[in-house]
């Protein structure tokens, strides 16, 4: 990763440049950027999920840098072109913990000249990190858009236990790994997969190659998969949630990248995709076949790492209070994923939620697979925000 160098104008929609960010928290920062033409203009600040890049949000970068923004989408930490840390899994995880990511997210903003941000938008994992950056700073990220990962507030401390005596316990759901396995067949979450030592080798060195494995685990979570029919799940029990598909919560023995080949799209579907072309599969790969998985999934381990999780507990009862949106696709499962978190995050973790958009012909990758909807939510969101 220590040499990597700006992405070469042919690979990128006309109007995107690549660039690098110098000393932003410790790291040497590789950007995407739209309406850098027009200093002055508000920013808009894309955050991707896993296992994307900066790379995807291409399709929506110039639409709304044309809207009036200049436009910043970066490889977020342990991803792409992004170098400064050490993407390993012996490593200290403390980096990729929420706090610094959204600290990231804020130093890129004032190396780039900008003080305040018209949004933050994150997706999938990438929508965490846009949570808790308009949580901790609604002065500098005064609108905020999630998309396709609901987010139902901080971890908590245990509230008003003095009076009965009772100990801090376990957090609910704690064993669900083990119900999960005492299913017939068993099965495992994804989130514990991807925090083992394996994951990163299984998906990186599989059988299949990196753009089959990409292709089959894109196909799987797009609405071009005729077996995504996500719904809201009654509890958050290994009987309801076994329910999802494999790729999120998988068949005990397999790996990811096992997974994701039962998913392999015909030759014929290939073809015939529009919004992932051979090119552009073939981008990802590259990427991911010189830097590995690992740097994303240290996100992932620190989501199951106690010493990580307990810092956001200083966020406790904190709400989103900032103009927020939600956007998905409505063959996305992870907007079911964790039941109650898509009522919660409306009801009680964002406070001034303006739209909530599930937008047909849409799977998870909704900025790719439908990017003209998702622009025109996202312009109208703009509007109205400010």
């Amino acid at each position: 990763m220590g040499n990597a160098k700006a992405i070469d104008a042919e690979v990128l929609p006309d109007g995107i440049r690549s660039r690098f960010v110098e000393a932003v928290n410790g790291l040497r920062m590789h950007v995407l950027e739209a309406g850098f033409e027009m200093p002055g203009q508000p920013c808009v600040l894309l955050l991707h999920g896993f296992p994307e890049l900066a790379y995807s949000w291409r399709k929506v970068m110039v639409p709304l840098a044309e809207a009036g923004f200049h436009v910043i989408a970066p490889d977020q930490r342990g991803y792409g072109r992004t170098t400064g840390d050490t993407p390993a899994y012996d490593v200290d995880l403390a980096p990729y913990n929420m706090i610094n990511l959204a600290r990231d997210a804020m130093a890129l903003l004032w190396a780039l000249g900008h003080r305040t941000t018209a949004a933050v938008i994150g997706h999938d994992f990438g929508a965490s990190v846009a949570a808790y950056c308009a949580l901790i700073r609604p002065d500098v990220f005064r609108a905020v858009v999630l998309m396709s990962a609901p987010f139902s507030g901080p971890p908590e401390f245990p509230f008003d236990t003095a009076a009965a005596g009772d100990r801090e316990s376990n957090p609910a759901g704690s064993d669900i790994f083990a119900d999960l396995a005492r299913l017939d067949p068993p099965r495992k979450h994804y989130h514990d997969y991807y925090s083992t030592r394996a994951a990163d080798r299984d998906m990186t060195h599989c059988p299949q190659g990196i753009s089959n494995f990409l292709r089959g685990y894109f196909h799987a979570k797009s609405a071009d998969w005729a077996g995504n029919d996500p719904h809201p799940l009654a509890a958050w029990a290994a009987a309801d949630i076994a329910v999802m598909p494999t790729y999120y919560i998988m068949e005990r023995d397999k790996n990811m990248a096992e997974t994701a080949a039962e998913f392999m799209p015909s030759a014929a579907e290939i073809a015939s995709c529009a919004w992932l072309d051979q090119r552009e599969i073939a981008f990802y790969a590259e990427e991911f076949g010189r830097t590995g998985f690992q740097g994303g999934l240290n996100w992932y381990r620190c989501r199951l790492d106690p010493a990580q999780t307990s810092e956001l507990r200083l966020f406790s009862g904190r709400t989103i209070d900032v103009p927020s949106c939600f956007i998905a696709g409505e063959k996305d499962w992870g907007v079911f994923q964790r039941p109650g978190a898509l009522e919660a995050m409306q009801t009680r973790a964002c406070t001034r939620m303006l739209d909530v958009h599930l937008l047909p012909g849409a799977g998870h990758w909704v900025q790719q697979e439908q990017p003209a909807a998702v622009v025109d939510a996202l312009t109208g969101f703009l509007s109205r925000a400010a």
